[in-house]
């Protein structure tokens, strides 16, 4: 991302609403309860790379098999519940399901996945039927406002029938198992399984199991939530993300704050200008401190609009002093109480204590910091890379040469989880760094081939060179082209004379 562009159109509006079910499926051992989590692939465009519950969206034919004991929209969310769940795991909850072997059931599953078999044919195939109190009410959540796919969730909590056999296919889901909630948790304090907060929600609830019913109250009550919406945002421990309304760029509406530390504090980024968004985020800092937290510092990645516009307000109203890189500070108007190099590290005090190795990575802009926590190696990398669109590099400010090979930098640090500026936290870090890298390249090599030996203007290039790119992007795509040329006027590959470009 970057600050405006003209020509650009407005951002999107906020994304409407798909109606889903999720049911968390559990079961009880001699060593405890144990729930059955999927992680999904990290291609998928909805919460791919994070551990999460069997679900999906309701389908249009849900709503035409018949549940005992509920009707109308309730029906077809449990009918979701169930298809999603017998999807996903393998597991059918249904009256009669006992009398189906397990080669009868694997067979069914293939073909309801191969959509051989509808799903309420294979029901009445099978002479099953759904019943309502088989998927008790575990709590409802809508995906937030920043999200370019929204979904409002409701969960089930399910005991697995002890005919039934949850297996793990390979497809939408890179693994599945069935796991102890506080040994998921420990995977999530340590940074090698990304959850969504209604994911950790039941993992601290399930981990504190007694009974079906008092858990089941426990899923319902939802803190922090207004409107099923979470606020308290924290793919891992001690990294929360707090998105604010933003005047960036498309398809973008958003840009995330982020508020580090389990103990002491690290706002970065407290972009938003709009009073009720710098209001949201103090109301949600304000209320970590009550619980004990304080707040160290406001660190800014870079100087671009969509990332400092709360500065002042945060700072004067939490007392805090600024930090950020000296060429970020010579572009803001707050003074700067801390200029940071690179290869500085910030502790924060807490339990766990985090320590952000800080990281000049310019290109984007040229006081642009990244921040890596030593101990998960998680990286807050600003408009290094993004969860939704791409990342602008605007010349002057913007150097291309630069930015690539921070990017590679970054890559080969080596990093993990990357929390961008825009978009959710990206889990495979360095393949998205070199799938970064990648696409550069290839869009170099057609800028290249766009530069003809009797010369073009920059127009002209980025109408031969982003042919596959929509024309109203075409006023982005010709900042980041200029960038690319003058990295190649830089390297001796291309001429410039006149406003136009020729091969060297």
């Amino acid at each position: 991302m970057s600050e405006a562009i003209p020509g650009m159109p407005p951002p999107p509006p906020v994304a409407a609403t798909r109606p889903a079910s999720v049911v968390v499926p559990y079961r009880r051992t001699p060593e405890g309860v144990e729930v059955f989590w999927v992680k999904r692939e990290k291609a998928l465009a909805f919460a791919g790379g994070f551990y999460a519950f069997p679900g999906g969206k309701v389908d249009k034919a849900d709503a035409l098999v018949p549940v005992l004991g509920a009707s109308g929209h309730e029906a077809a969310l449990r009918v979701a519940a169930a298809r999603e769940l017998f999807e996903e795991a393998g597991v059918l909850v249904a009256e009669g399901a006992w009398r189906l072997g397990p080669d009868e059931v694997r067979e069914s599953r293939r073909a309801l996945l191969e959509k051989r078999t509808p799903w309420s044919e294979l029901l009445q195939r099978h002479g099953l039927v759904l019943r309502a109190e088989d998927f008790p009410d575990a709590g409802r959540w809508v995906t937030p406002e920043f999200a370019p796919v929204r979904f409002d969730t409701f969960f089930y909590l399910v005991e697995a029938p002890e005919h039934a056999r949850a297996e793990w296919w390979p497809g939408e889901l890179s693994e599945a198992a069935w796991v102890k909630p506080a040994e998921a948790l420990a995977r999530w304090e340590q940074g090698t399984a990304l959850l969504h907060p209604p994911a950790l929600h039941v993992l601290r609830v399930m981990a504190a199991f007694d009974t079906p019913e008092r858990a089941l109250a426990r899923l319902r009550e939802q803190a922090h939530c207004p409107d099923f919406i979470a606020q308290r945002i924290e793919f891992h421990q001690g990294v929360r993300v707090f998105p604010l309304r933003t005047a960036t760029l498309p398809p973008a509406t958003h840009t995330n704050a982020y508020v580090l530390g389990n103990g002491e504090l690290l706002i970065v980024d407290p972009g938003a200008d709009d009073e009720a968004e710098v209001a949201r985020l103090l109301a949600m800092v304000e209320g970590l401190v009550e619980e004990g937290s304080r707040v160290k510092a406001v660190l800014l990645t870079h100087h671009h609009g969509d990332h400092v516009g709360g500065v002042r307000a945060v700072t004067s109203r939490l007392n805090v002093p600024l930090w950020c890189h000296a060429r970020t500070a010579d572009r803001v108007d707050v003074p700067a109480d801390r200029l940071l190099e690179d290869g500085e590290v910030l502790e924060l005090a807490g339990t766990p204590p985090q320590r952000w190795r800080v990281l000049h990575t310019p290109g984007h802009a040229r006081g642009h910091l990244s921040l890596v926590d030593e101990r998960t190696r998680a990286a807050v990398v600003g408009d290094m890379v993004a969860g939704v669109g791409t990342i602008v590099i605007d010349p002057p400010e913007g150097d291309m040469g630069e930015y690539l090979k921070q990017l590679a930098r970054l890559r080969d640090w080596p990093v993990t989880t990357l929390h961008p500026a825009h978009g959710a936290a990206i889990p495979d870090g360095p393949g998205k760094l070199q799938e970064y890298l990648d696409h550069r390249a290839a869009r170099e090599a057609r800028i290249v081939d766009a530069v003809p030996t009797e010369g073009a203007t920059l127009a002209e290039v980025v109408e031969r060179a982003y042919a596959d790119t929509p024309p109203f992007l075409h006023p982005v795509a010709e900042r980041s082209a200029l960038a690319v040329l003058l990295k190649l006027e830089h390297e001796g590959r291309v001429r410039e004379s006149s406003g136009r470009y020729f091969r060297a």
